[in-house]
């Protein structure tokens, strides 16, 4: 009975848990405010209620909650555009990272009464990866231009495995002969290396399940599980497994269209966006719900020692990121990369002034940072101390930079050019059904017997009305001088009556299944068929 009690006390607290991210998600979309923030100040406010807090396993989160928000995030990218922007992306995700170990382990080795320099580089490791979640969620909202959006996503794919990385040699070091930076980057490079063929061994063997993966819940379960066999391979040889995540990612995502069906890449990312959402918001809450624990082992320390030990991290964290940005922006214009840089044939250029004060405060930290700290075992020096300043760079990024990036971003006047998107897509839509209608025209030459004449020009007719829709689009897009996607009464009058029409045919299909008419699963079926339509009126 008693462990039945217990089982009950998770489920309730799994409940709460679940209802408080949804709220916490509707008071986000009606205030504007990042999610992440807000969540981490619930789970700060819960942690001094009555009642035990989670702690943080930080083998739990690195095994079983990291590789699958690594995956999905990888999935969400665009391998060519990182690509493209890959000695930018690079430069944040590696070199900025060990730049910050440095900085935080030197500081704390001249500053910080008896911290050694092991010490302070393995706090330095766990600080210095920015978490794009909470950034990409709010520039996204506030209509980021896409080149940073990739800078942001690329940095935050790749900059744990330099951080967990370095911070393994830094623990190492910290009982040992001492710490080695050229040691530190010897083995960052045989573990980063290791984990892109790890990554690569994975994306592969997925593919060769592509006969499997047709069949939408078998598709479902091969996603859900390579992000575990990516970071598993990885850890079982001693090198990146969040690495070999995101690398797998990235294969397989750029490759979905080709080896994948319809049906499966609409149930797989339904899966994945709710997967995403529950864990980020787990995540969050377990931040905030941290506080009293890092808290309550300072008794040992003078305040003069806890404040320079925080001045040190926040400060590099907070002063680093800029400097480096705006060092490496002045260099020779052959050393940057632009998203579409080497794609449309511009010369590649550096950022300008604006995208380098937004880039410079999407830095916010997350879980991962201090599931890092957390690693470090109980005998390490200034173990509590180093504890407390990674929270509360996590807490200072995480509120302080994420509660101001969406109105910084508007302030700057930073925003995506929604015209130049809509005719990009208007533009590959009528290519699309271009090629369509030429395929009819083959197909009608090559005799079919199978295939009538009827159900071919059936079928022209539709695309060309479809062709016709979008060409319409594309003219009132190139004839408006704004970045705003232009309005068409006609075309908002037609999105309207499509609406009406599907409306009217489900509620059809309603009254027969209750008049006994209709089964449910026949009802599913041809709901699914509306909800389709339904969904491409919503985008086209």
């Amino acid at each position: 009975m008693e462990q039945v009690h217990h089982l009950e006390e998770i489920l309730l607290y799994v409940l709460i848990t679940v209802a408080v991210i949804v709220a916490t998600r509707w008071v986000s979309r009606r205030t504007g405010l990042p999610s992440a923030a807000l969540l981490t100040i619930v789970g700060i406010v819960y942690a001094f209620l009555p009642g035990e807090n989670i702690p943080l396993n930080p083998e739990l989160i690195l095994t079983l909650v990291i590789p699958p928000l690594l995956y999905n995030a990888a999935l969400d990218s665009s391998l060519l555009d990182i690509r493209h922007n890959l000695r930018i992306v690079i430069s944040l995700s590696v070199l900025l990272v060990l730049a910050t170990a440095m900085l935080v382990g030197v500081g704390f080795h001249l500053w910080v009464a008896g911290a050694t320099l092991a010490a302070g580089v393995a706090l330095g490791a766990a600080i210095a990866p920015p978490d794009p979640v909470a950034a990409l969620a709010v520039g996204r909202r506030a209509g980021l231009p896409g080149n940073l959006i990739t800078l942001i996503q690329g940095e935050g794919l790749l900059n744990d495995a330099t951080a967990l990385t370095i911070l393994a040699v830094a623990i190492d070091s910290v009982d040992g002969v001492g710490f080695s930076f050229p040691v530190a980057i010897g083995r960052f490079a045989m573990s980063a290396a290791g984990g892109v063929v790890a990554g690569v061994i994975v994306a592969y063997a997925v593919r060769l399940l592509r006969n499997l993966r047709e069949d939408p819940i078998s598709a479902n379960s091969i996603s859900l599980a390579t992000p575990f066999a990516a970071y598993l391979l990885a850890e079982s040889v001693h090198v990146s497994g969040v690495l070999a995540v995101v690398v797998a990612g990235l294969i397989i995502g750029h490759n979905a269209p080709r080896h994948s069906t319809g049906a499966s890449r609409l149930q797989t990312s339904a899966v994945w966006r709710l997967v995403d959402f529950v864990l980020e918001g787990f995540v969050f809450l377990l931040i905030g719900q941290q506080l009293p624990e890092v808290v309550d082992h300072l008794h040992e320390y003078e305040t003069s020692t806890i404040v320079i030990a925080v001045s040190v991290s926040v400060g590099a964290v907070l002063l680093l990121r800029p400097f480096w940005l705006v060092v490496t922006q002045l260099l020779p214009s052959r050393m940057h990369a632009r998203l579409g840089g080497s794609s449309d044939g511009r010369e590649d250029k550096a950022l300008d002034k604006r995208e380098v004060v937004a880039l410079s405060w999407a830095g916010t930290r997350g879980v991962i940072s201090l599931a890092a700290i957390f690693t470090l075992h109980e005998n390490v020096p200034d173990r509590d101390l180093l504890q407390f300043c990674a929270f509360v760079v996590v807490l200072v990024t995480l509120l302080g930079q994420g509660l101001t990036f969406a109105p910084l971003v508007r302030w700057l006047g930073l925003r995506a050019n929604k015209a130049d998107l809509a005719r990009e897509r208007n533009e590959a839509r009528s290519a699309a059904v271009q090629a369509a209608i030429d395929r009819l025209d083959e197909i009608k030459q090559e005799e079919h017997d199978h295939i009538e004449d009827k159900a071919i020009e059936s079928m022209r007719k539709q695309l060309t009305i479809r062709l016709e829709r979008y060409r319409r689009r594309l003219d009132l897009i190139e004839r408006s001088e704004s970045d705003e996607v232009p309005v068409s009464p006609q075309y908002e009058a037609a999105l309207v009556v499509r609406r009406e029409v599907i409306d009217a045919q489900r509620e059809e299909l309603l009254r027969w299944r209750d008049a006994g008419n209709l089964t449910d699963e026949g009802l599913r079926v041809l709901e699914r068929e509306l909800d389709h339509e339904e969904r491409l009126a919503e985008r086209s």
